[in-house]
């Protein structure tokens, strides 16, 4: 059904239930991807191959307006949106938070329960809140 409503979706995905992506009409999914139970995904999220998200991750793509001190904050507005984009080969656990336009580079591996508040290095794994780099899956250098 999916394969009706986002831009593009590739082969073999795979949409959990309760899985929630809005009209979904411009996101991208690539193959052998899925999107785990009770996740929020925004309409202009691209998603690369074999990505595995698990249960209630959350990807924001903008946030509310808190630059002028003489409007309350419920009145400024929402900030312009942002596009996330998740590379191949990521690993995404459970209850992750992502602040809008995150960049999440080729083989990461984000922890469960990490708040992904800027973007890392291809092969990182991430943890944390505030997210911070773990360490690299690359074999050290000599």
């Amino acid at each position: 059904m999916c394969r009706r409503i986002f831009k593009s979706a590739g082969k073999d995905i795979n949409i959990e239930r309760k899985a929630f992506f809005g009209l979904g009409t411009g996101i991208v999914i690539g193959d052998y991807s899925g999107i785990g139970p009770n996740c929020h995904v925004p309409s202009d999220t691209v998603i690369g191959n074999y990505v595995m998200m698990a249960p209630n991750c959350y990807i924001l793509n903008r946030n509310h307006r808190v630059d002028n001190l003489d409007t309350p904050m419920v009145m400024q507005g929402d900030t312009e949106r942002k596009t996330t984009v998740i590379g191949d080969d990521v690993w995404i656990g459970r209850n992750v938070l992502m602040t809008p336009g995150r960049h999440i580079s080729n083989g990461t591996i984000i922890a469960a329960g990490c708040v992904l508040c800027k973007d890392f290095p291809a092969y990182s794994i991430v943890g944390g809140n505030p997210s911070r780099l773990i360490k690299s899956r690359k074999p050290a250098t000599e």
